[in-house]
């Protein structure tokens, strides 16, 4: 028995306003990403991606189409149901890092276990974890405005991996960073994705980057190609 996808999109459409006004940003597009897979998502900028990263992680809803994560039809759930699917089985990570300016680094990826209801010895023993694997085993302690930028990167991958979500979706994760930053990040990013047999969907306009990847998609006038 074939296993559902992790994230499939049946025939989404994204329009924004109506009448002579409405822009059409995509039509009619459908994907998916299977457990363990990660998929580049690359284009010019304006040309949908982060709008097409909203829709798969349930912070916008399609203008038509459907959305499934784990084979549950997200496409018409209330707005409670939505949220409860986006805490437990999706982790973002957004081109600027988000992390909370008066928290240590290990706190800022204890923070998401606590509020899913983890034990604190728990919670803090997976942090630990993960800032680990992530080479930040020196840095727990710091706040981010104490980390550079590359650290404060790795600390939001943490974050977003803490509660073991079964998709993650990234918007130019390294967009912010100079290029040897950036690359040590990628190395990282990868590597804790696969060890943790996630399912990934990453907007990047670094090619060199999505070619480490499972397979590359690029948006191209409202239409999503192979690559």
């Amino acid at each position: 028995m074939s296993l559902k996808p992790t994230l499939q999109l049946s025939n989404v459409s994204r329009t924004y306003g109506s009448g002579e006004r409405a822009l059409k940003v995509f039509e009619h597009l459908s994907l998916h990403v299977a457990a363990g897979e990660i998929v580049a998502l690359v284009g010019q900028s304006g040309s949908g991606k982060s709008s097409l990263l909203h829709i798969a992680g349930l912070l916008e809803k399609p203008s038509s189409g459907e959305v499934f994560i784990a084979g549950q039809n997200c496409s018409a759930m209330d707005d409670n149901s939505r949220t409860a699917v986006r805490r437990s089985g999706i982790g973002f990570v957004y081109q600027f890092h988000h992390l909370l300016p008066e928290f240590s680094a290990l706190e800022n990826v204890i923070m998401p276990q606590l509020i899913a209801g983890e034990p604190k010895a728990k919670a803090h023993a997976r942090a630990k974890d993960l800032l680990g694997r992530m080479k930040l085993e020196h840095r727990l302690e710091h706040r981010p405005a104490e980390l550079s930028g590359g650290e404060q990167q790795r600390v939001a991958i943490a974050r977003a991996i803490a509660n073991r979500p079964l998709l993650l979706l990234a918007d130019e994760p390294t967009g912010n960073l100079d290029p040897p930053t950036a690359e040590l990040v990628h190395q990282e990013f990868l590597r804790m994705i696969r060890e943790e047999g996630l399912g990934a969907l990453i907007a990047t306009h670094n090619v060199e980057f999505a070619s480490r990847m499972s397979r590359m998609l690029r948006m191209v006038n409202g239409a999503l190609v192979s690559h």
